[in-house]
């Protein structure tokens, strides 16, 4: 039986993730859960307000000596320690994440391009190579599921940018930010500017797009059950991006997300035209 505890911060955590797990088998969809309510639950510690960050050193110590042989009683840790060491994550991979999530405990902002990208190969990256590594991958599929990590994680920048804003964060670069005559991304700031702060997130998106595709590059090492989850979500992240080049300013307003009954709906259609081409297409050729 899947563990409740791990199923809910899932379920809570990310809708899209979530609702697009329920094409994994079932036993992948349990470690997909594992992994996810363990990062999950490091990220909620940085994002809270205040921010957790006893909890946070907390956590990481206990990760640690769960590492290292020791059974720390926490579940979340545990059950993560046995699916790391089952699937072979690196260690590097782990300790890269969380020198990522403890650098936002400094409410830190990006001047360029690279040091966002320096900063989302722990916080997204490594997330990517490990779900490489349950679904059994093999290495040549590696860079496409690092850039479907950054891409999405950088879409997320674009759309939590409000938020971002109230924790004295920004992860969009703020030399490109300058470079289009803005002083910051508030509100009240852009709005005085509503033409330059408009091309600013379209070149952002750029960059989401320029990631997305180069992910795409590598579903071909997916296999047809692990397919369908995988590109259920990219779609939604692509539909997110979409919904925010059309109006930028909806990002000041509300959560861009797809409903339960589009990533659903967008699953079962990915799945029926993988059918098709598996079984039809391929038979006419």
């Amino acid at each position: 039986m899947e563990n409740n505890l791990q199923k809910n911060i899932f379920k809570r955590g990310s809708r899209t993730y979530f609702y697009s797990s329920i094409f994994f088998p079932k036993k992948v969809k349990k470690e997909v859960g594992t992994l996810y309510a363990f990062v999950r639950l490091v990220d909620d510690f940085v994002d809270s307000s205040p921010q957790k960050r006893q909890e946070f050193f907390d956590f990481y110590e206990k990760f640690k000596k769960a590492w290292n042989g020791d059974f720390v009683e926490d579940k979340i840790i545990d059950d993560f320690v046995v699916l790391a060491k089952q699937k072979e994550f690196l260690l590097e991979w782990i300790e890269s994440f969380f020198q990522a999530m403890k650098s936002d405990l400094e409410e830190k902002k990006y001047f360029e391009i690279d040091d966002t990208i320096l900063y989302m190969y722990g916080s997204a990256e490594v997330i990517g190579l490990m779900m490489s590594k349950i679904m059994k991958l093999n290495t040549q599929s590696y860079y496409g599921a690092k850039m479907l990590g950054r891409s999405m994680q950088y879409i997320n920048f674009i759309r939590d940018l409000e938020e971002d804003n109230n924790l004295g964060r920004q992860y969009l670069p703020i030399k490109e930010m300058r470079e289009f005559g803005l002083e910051s991304l508030r509100k009240e700031i852009v709005k005085k500017n509503e033409k330059n702060f408009i091309l600013y997130i379209k070149k952002q998106l750029n960059y989401y797009n320029k990631w997305q595709n180069e992910a795409a590059d590598a579903f071909k090492y997916l296999s047809f059950r692990y397919y369908i989850p995988i590109v259920t979500a990219s779609l939604m992240y692509n539909y997110t991006a979409k919904i925010i080049k059309k109006n930028p300013f909806i990002i000041f307003e509300k959560g861009v997300k797809p409903s339960i009954s589009r990533i659903i709906i967008t699953g079962f259609l990915v799945f029926f035209k993988a059918i098709w081409i598996k079984y039809f297409l391929n038979t006419k050729k």
